[in-house]
């Protein structure tokens, strides 16, 4: 599908994003500069920001595709128009609206950072050029299409790195995000930052993201007894002979009591009607939750053996499980402290006595009509201890039945996920596969904003700083390049600012890097590689860099991390990326600010 086509289905789609999505001093001020007469006036905005997120030491840039169709789309409609005469002031004069009328983005330069790139604090993500009105008028959208699209991809690329190469990862998040356009970003920028699908449909239309799911525990509790069953056959997928898929179930679980030292029952026959209805919708797509039921019948004695042991001198259990065939629910933060030996042998009733024996009863019904179940999804409990059991039981029924590819099934987990669940869960020794995530990833729990923000650099060709007592919040003067230098390592070692007059950096020249506002920082770098940061994505009305299809934006985030040192991407403790000035910028920020900072008088 061609970038045109996708441009104007996204334009229909995210039609909340038009020019009254700003703040109203957006408007107020570009009628004071109307009023004044800087119309003709040009200025250079920097959007950027002060810090990494998450504790981190690096930032995915995101959001610059929905600034270019921002751009391309931006005009005032005539409703507009008379929602702004009725709101703004009665004397406002009405040629101004008239002005407002005509207002395109055909006169403005916008430049920026390819999306999808590693960056780093005060390094301006996009550089706005043009008319001091309109490049006004573009700060609030543009700020908010990137600062929550950068946050969420680097977000979604620390799990990533998290959970390692091998794991799968699902955003489950739509139901916690923060509102329907909260949800649809969500999931665009979480495929954007290394997850592998999404549980989000219109997103999946929208974004061709891979949209992945299983099914509720309501799904399960809708069924109470396998009498609940109207049809139990199924076709043979090659022979295409009748199958009573009951009847299998049924008995391969009686097979499966003796062979992993489970009372059939005590499993929910609820259970089993669901699991084997849902196994008659999808035969090729069998992934059931399995922790809906405890144990029908509890006491220690009817416990396995192996596991009896454990519970001596004890009376009670943990209140968050449950008994009498009441639903569990345990915490997942329980699984990153330890669970006790009695909480352990709870989740192991209720897994593997009910929803473990009844999966693999039907998993193996389905085995003999020629289809292949793909796994299980918990959702609850010690997800460790549980993951590791499921995984060993597998195996036991692979060597058992000679069914090799038994051992395999995926173990999907799901229930309050973060990055520290999953760090805990790798030191416990888990077997999950995929984790499926959602209210820690979408709603970005640990930080729950970027902080970009939108500075004017200069107007009419003249430099304008931002002073501050806070040192962190002084602007970076005029108009300035970016560029990127990589160490003998081929790993980045610096960025840095350039006034836009300087020539750029060469490979092999030594270059003086200096840190922006303190005075004994400085190094020499000799490149072995230099990378010129910035594109000019959209001038003269049109955009002249089309941006790249999601899943190429996908892999630039996890090309340019590559391009990092580990010890930058650490969870605990990140060395600090730096990020420098030319030794010519540098004066230039140190002479402006002491011809911009006001004189005291002692008396």
């Amino acid at each position: 599908m061609s970038y045109l086509i996708n441009n104007k289905e996204m334009a229909r789609q995210n039609g909340i994003v038009q020019p009254l999505l700003t703040d109203l001093y957006q408007i107020t001020m570009a009628y004071a500069y109307w009023k004044s007469g800087k119309v003709a006036d040009t200025a250079v905005f920097d959007l950027f920001f002060r810090a990494n997120p998450f504790q981190g030491e690096f930032t995915i840039f995101a959001g610059l595709e929905e600034c270019l169709k921002f751009l391309e789309n931006f005009h005032y409609s005539d409703s507009d128009i008379e929602y702004l005469v009725q709101t703004l002031p009665a004397d406002i004069e009405p040629e101004f609206f008239e002005y407002l009328k005509d207002l395109t983005c055909k006169d403005i330069k916008l430049s920026a950072i390819e999306e999808g790139s590693v960056v780093f604090p005060r390094v301006p993500l996009l550089r706005v050029e043009g008319p001091l009105i309109i490049t006004q008028l573009l700060e609030t959208t543009l700020l908010t299409l990137v600062n929550f699209a950068s946050l969420m991809a680097t977000n979604a690329a620390r799990y990533r790195m998290v959970a390692g190469k091998n794991v799968s990862l699902l955003e489950f998040g739509l139901r916690r995000a923060q509102g329907p356009d909260g949800g649809l970003s969500a999931s665009k920028y979480s495929y954007i930052g290394g997850f592998d699908g999404t549980s989000n449909v219109l997103a999946g239309k929208m974004f061709h993201i891979p949209v992945k799911g299983t099914h509720a525990h309501s799904f399960v509790t809708s069924f109470s007894t396998l009498d609940d069953l109207h049809t139990v056959i199924l076709r043979h997928a090659e022979t295409q002979k009748q199958c009573n898929l009951l009847e299998l179930a049924v008995d391969w679980r009686r097979q499966l009591s003796a062979v992993i030292d489970v009372s059939p029952e005590e499993a929910s026959d609820g259970e089993l009607a669901a699991l084997i209805s849902y196994a008659q919708a999808f035969p090729s797509g069998f992934l059931a939750l399995v922790d809906t039921y405890d144990v029908k019948r509890y006491n220690f004695q009817g416990l396995p053996s192996r596991h009896r042991q454990h519970t001596n001198g004890h009376s009670g259990y943990n209140s968050n499980c449950g008994s009498n065939g009441r639903r569990v629910r345990n915490s997942t933060i329980r699984s990153t402290c330890g669970y006790s030996t009695v909480e352990r042998t709870l989740s192991y009733a209720f897994l593997n006595r009910s929803g473990l024996l009844n999966f693999c009863a039907v998993a193996l019904a389905l085995n003999d009509c020629g289809y292949k179940a793909v796994g299980i999804r918990i959702d609850s409990g010690d997800l460790a201890y549980l993951s590791v059991l499921a995984r060993d039981t597998f195996h036991q029924v692979a060597e058992k039945f000679q069914l090799p590819w038994f051992t395999n099934l995926t173990i999907v987990a799901s229930n309050d996920i973060n990055e520290e669940t999953i760090l805990s869960l790798h030191e416990q020794g888990h077997a999950i596969d995929c984790f499926g995530i959602g209210t820690h990833l979408v709603t970005c729990q640990r930080q729950p904003a970027l902080g970009c923000v939108y500075k004017l650099v200069e107007i009419n060709g003249q430099p304008r700083i931002k002073l501050s007592q806070d040192v962190g919040k002084v602007t970076i003067p005029g108009h300035k390049e970016a560029y990127r230098l990589f160490g003998a390592d081929g790993h980045a070692l610096i960025d840095l600012l350039q006034r836009s007059t300087e020539p750029a950096p060469e490979v092999g020249q030594k270059v003086l890097c200096r840190h922006p506002f303190q005075e004994s920082k400085r190094a020499y770098v000799i490149p072995s590689k230099v990378e010129h940061l910035y594109k000019v994505y959209w001038t003269e009305g049109r955009i002249c860099i089309y941006p790249k299809p999601l899943v190429e934006v996908r892999e630039r985030v996890q090309s340019s991390l590559r391009t990092l040192r580990q010890d930058i991407k650490r969870n605990l403790n990140p060395t600090p990326y730096k990020v420098a000035v030319s030794d010519n910028l540098y004066t230039f920020i140190h002479e402006l600010w002491l011809q911009n900072a006001p004189i005291g008088e002692l008396s």
